[in-house]
């Protein structure tokens, strides 16, 4: 059975950082391309980063030079380092792993 667990979502003030963490379990994660994707309130779900088992990463135009996606396959763990936030990085913030979605975690940039 694939379950995903979430955290490290929260309200942070401009400029803040937030860590976000992504547990697996059910699933071979060493040999797996994963990815965070992320919806703002009223808006279609996007792509913000994603890393290949070889730990090729991508990463929107809009967070680059801020977010960092790594993993830990000893841990089972994926994780997103988000550095310099802006109000317009507000949204929940999901993981994906093998067509499996984490079920999210909030994040609110704000004053």
């Amino acid at each position: 059975q694939v379950r995903m667990v979430e955290s490290g979502g929260g309200l942070v003030q401009p400029g803040g950082s937030l860590r976000l963490s992504c547990a697996a379990s059910g699933i071979i994660f060493r040999d797996s391309a994963m990815a965070w994707y992320r919806q703002a309130p009223g808006k279609q779900r996007e792509l913000v980063a994603t890393i290949t088992r070889g730990d090729s990463t991508y990463y929107t135009d809009s967070v680059k030079g801020r977010f960092t996606i790594s993993r830990d396959n000893a841990k089972n763990t994926l994780f997103l380092q988000m550095n310099s936030l802006k109000p317009e990085d507000t949204a929940v913030y999901f993981c994906l792993i093998l067509g499996n979605w984490g079920q999210g975690t909030q994040v609110t940039v704000s004053e």
